[in-house]
């Protein structure tokens, strides 16, 4: 299995990328190069799950003939090799037409030395099953040579393509736009690693072909190299995905109001509990429905706000030195502690909020302080102290303790 996880989990960093962009191909699927770098992602995956070793035993013995995963393997490798072309042609950009005619072009090439690559296994003899060092194996193999300089050369060509592309790319790309920039410099990486790859091969190939053994830079080099430049080159398309900095402002804001959502959501009317939400939902979304669950459930507690406990908290917080700003927060979050203690207790005791309910009890504070208001900053610094002050702790286990 660990022969397997150094180029699983490589596969399984491009799966995480497919599926962040998931949403954006959905909505922008008519654009050739959204296609473009969902092909790539797939075929790069197909290509580590498909070279591990444990697959490859699998795949030979479920089919029944030795070695079948070879062309299986450089097949991929090549449409994968072909990938890099296309999206390096969408990403050029041009005259639509031209860059329509080159894409298919590009095609039709890798189609047929993929199509070439599976002929020449058919005929060529191929009778010991090779787990790990098939190129260098067979490499003096009539038709098998023939196939191994095929996937090769398309690997280098397509890799040496996508590599430079991105290079220039990066030279060009303002210092502002950090994340693009962090992402290009990951696949610059990792087609430098794929280099380093593509060279272990070449050299252990053509040892063989002079008469020499250097099979262990194809068998044990090579492979970290191929693991170690898919991850980067995932990696690369993962960061601008969720990188940009208004994704990352709201993926924060949406983490650091999770202690103040869990404690509103049961007070929150249903018609926003209940808005769905797919695992896919893209993070503003989910930050705007978390501020509503948040806003709804505040208003939802503002007949039991208690100012006297807001006034009790204040006090104690200026006492420590804080700022009246900060002290007017950590007050604010105290009441509403407190508010989510009695609310939670009087639903326990129906007679008795049925009473309060009578006599107007808890009308309490009716104004709603500054950080009430839907914003995802004051809403931030209301959590962080909800969960973190040692004042609101002290209301929440017993509002005496001030």
């Amino acid at each position: 299995m660990n022969d397997g996880l150094i180029l699983y989990v490589p596969g399984s960093v491009m799966i995480l990328a497919l599926l962040i962009k998931a949403p954006t191909l959905r909505r922008g699927w008519d654009q050739p190069l959204m296609r473009a770098v969902c092909t790539l992602l797939v075929v790069g995956c197909l290509v580590m799950f498909l070279a591990a070793p444990p697959t490859i035993s699998a795949v030979n013995r479920l089919t029944g003939i030795v070695n079948f995963s070879a062309p299986l393997v450089y097949s991929a490798l090549t449409a994968f090799s072909g990938s890099c072309i296309v999206l390096v042609l969408q990403w050029g950009g041009g005259p639509p037409a031209v860059v329509r005619r080159a894409t298919r072009l590009t095609v039709a090439v890798f189609s047929a030395v993929t199509l070439f690559i599976v002929v020449l296994f058919a005929i060529g003899d191929a009778p010991v099953e090779r787990l790990r060092d098939l190129d260098t194996y067979y490499a003096n193999t009539p038709w098998l040579r023939e196939m191994i300089v095929c996937y090769l050369l398309a690997h280098t060509v397509g890799s040496s393509t996508l590599t430079l592309l991105c290079w220039k790319w990066l030279l060009r790309v303002r210092p502002s736009l950090r994340p693009l920039r962090t992402g290009l410099a990951l696949i610059v990486l990792g087609g430098a690693l794929d280099l380093g790859y593509l060279v272990a091969k070449w050299a252990a190939v053509g040892a063989r072909w002079a008469g020499r053994d250097w099979d262990g830079l194809s068998t044990y080099v090579a492979p970290p190299f191929a693991s170690a430049a898919a991850l980067m080159v995932g990696s690369g398309f993962i960061v601008p995905l969720v990188g940009g900095s208004a994704a990352w402002r709201d993926f924060s804001r949406y983490r650091r109001l999770h202690p103040l959502w869990k404690a509103l959501r049961g007070f929150a009317a249903s018609s926003v509990t209940t808005v769905p939400l797919t695992w896919w939902s893209p993070i503003g979304i989910r930050l705007i429905h978390r501020e509503s669950v948040i806003d709804d459930g505040i208003l939802a507690l503002a007949g039991w706000f208690d100012p006297a406990v807001r006034g009790a908290a204040y006090e104690a917080a200026l006492g420590q030195g804080m700022c009246t700003s900060r002290a007017s927060v950590v007050a604010d979050a105290a009441m509403l502690a407190a508010a989510c203690r009695r609310r939670e207790a009087a639903a326990t005791e129906a007679s008795a909020a049925a009473d309060r309910a009578a006599e107007g009890e808890g009308e309490g504070d009716q104004g709603l302080p500054e950080p009430y208001r839907l914003d995802s900053r004051p809403l931030a610094a209301l959590a962080r102290e909800f969960r973190t002050s040692p004042i609101v702790a002290a209301v929440r286990r017993d509002r005496a303790a001030l």
